[in-house]
C-alpha cells in the first residue's frame, strides 16, 4: 500500500484482495479518516449483516406479499358440507316391532348410511385434488350420532356438527332439509353432497327438499363430479342412460353407487378423528320447526314367497300365468 501522508490526509490504493487496505466502496481516492470512519458507520446502520435493504423495509415487502398469497388462496377456497345419516347396518335383517309402530332397534348395530358414506368419499377426493379446503359432516338425530359423524371424520371429514333433536322425535326428511338449509346459511358452503337416500326409509327427498329451500341448482343419482373454477360437472344416471349435466355453484349432489368406492378406515386415522372439533347444536338455535307433518299408520313385514313350481309344458305355464297369476 502506498501512501503519502500530509496533514489528516492520505491516498488510499484500491487494489483488490491486498489485506490491510482501507477500502469504502463508492469514496474518492484521497479523504480524511474521520469522513471514512463516519461512512462505514452510516452504511452499516442503514445494511444488516450481508449488506441487504433495511430490515423494516423487507418485512413491509413481506407482509404484502403474504397479504396477496392470502387474498389469492381464499379466492380458492371453498367449503363442502355433508350430511350423514345413522341407520341400522345394512348387514342387519331388520325386526318388526310387535305393535306395528315401526322397526326394533334395540341392540341393533347402528353404522353410516352408506350412500352418505359415498357421499363423504367423493369430498376427500375433491379435497385431495386441491378443490376443496374443509369437508364439514353433519349430522341430525340422537346423541349417539356422534359416532357417526367420528366415522365421516375418520374417513376424512374436517369438522362435525350433531343437531341434536333428541330419541323421541320422528325426525322426516322436509324437517332435516330445513336443519340443513339452516346450517348452509351459516357456513356458507360451495358445495354440498348428500346420499341419494337412506336405506332405512328409503325417502329420496332430503338433497331435492334441501336444493328447492336453499333456490340452488341440484343433479341427482351422480356417477361422476368434475369441478373446475365456478363450474360443476355431473353426469348422472337416468332409466335411458347417461345424463350430462352443468350448473354453478353453490349447488347440491346427490350420490349414486357407481360414483365412488369408499376407503377403509384405518385405526390412526380413527384415533385423529377424536381429537377433531364436533359441535353441537339445538334445533331451537337454528330457528328450524322440526315437528313431524305425516304419520305412520303401520308398520308390517312384506308377506312371504310361495315355493316356485315346475310345469310340464308350455302350455301349462301359459294357463297359469293367465288364470291363477293374472299377469298375462
Amino acid at each position: 500500500m502506498d501512501e503519502r501522508r500530509g496533514g489528516d490526509t492520505e491516498e488510499v490504493s484500491q487494489g483488490a484482495g491486498s489485506q490491510g487496505q482501507l477500502q469504502c466502496p463508492g469514496t474518492p481516492a484521497v479523504m480524511p479518516r474521520r469522513v471514512i470512519g463516519i461512512i462505514w458507520a452510516i452504511r452499516s446502520a442503514s445494511l444488516d449483516s450481508v449488506g441487504r435493504e433495511p430490515v423494516s423495509v423487507r418485512q413491509h415487502a413481506v407482509v404484502r406479499r403474504r397479504v396477496k398469497i392470502s387474498q389469492a388462496s381464499q379466492s380458492k377456497t371453498m367449503k363442502i358440507l355433508v350430511p350423514v345419516k345413522r341407520v341400522v347396518d345394512y348387514n342387519v335383517k331388520v325386526r318388526v316391532k310387535s305393535d306395528g309402530t315401526g322397526v326394533d332397534i334395540a341392540n341393533v348395530k347402528m353404522s353410516m348410511n352408506p350412500f352418505d358414506e359415498i357421499a363423504v368419499e367423493e369430498a376427500v377426493r375433491l379435497k385431495e385434488k386441491g378443490v376443496a379446503t374443509e369437508i364439514v359432516a353433519v349430522s341430525c338425530g340422537v346423541a349417539a350420532c356422534q359416532e357417526t359423524l367420528r366415522t365421516a371424520m375418520a374417513i376424512g371429514a374436517d369438522r362435525g356438527i350433531l343437531v341434536d333433536v333428541g330419541a323421541d322425535l320422528d325426525l322426516q326428511p322436509l324437517a332435516v332439509a330445513k336443519l340443513l338449509k339452516a346450517l348452509c346459511d351459516k357456513e356458507q358452503p360451495g358445495l354440498v353432497i348428500v346420499g341419494k337416500q337412506a336405506i332405512d326409509d328409503d325417502a329420496n327427498q332430503t338433497g331435492q327438499m334441501l336444493a328447492a329451500l336453499g333456490n340452488m341448482p341440484q343433479a341427482t343419482f351422480a356417477s361422476k363430479v368434475e369441478i373446475a373454477g365456478d363450474k360443476m360437472t355431473v353426469i348422472r344416471e337416468v332409466d335411458g342412460g347417461l345424463e350430462t349435466l352443468s350448473m354453478g355453484l353453490p349447488a347440491v349432489v346427490t350420490t349414486d353407487l357407481r360414483l365412488n368406492e369408499p376407503r377403509y378406515v384405518t385405526l390412526p386415522n380413527i384415533m385423529k378423528a377424536k381429537k377433531k372439533q364436533l359441535d353441537t347444536v339445538k334445533p331451537a338455535d337454528l330457528g328450524v320447526d322440526v315437528a313431524p307433518r305425516l304419520k305412520t299408520l303401520k308398520v308390517a313385514e312384506p308377506p312371504g314367497r310361495q315355493a316356485g313350481i315346475k310345469v310340464a309344458d308350455v302350455d301349462t305355464l301359459v294357463d297359469k300365468l293367465k288364470n291363477e297369476a293374472k299377469v298375462i
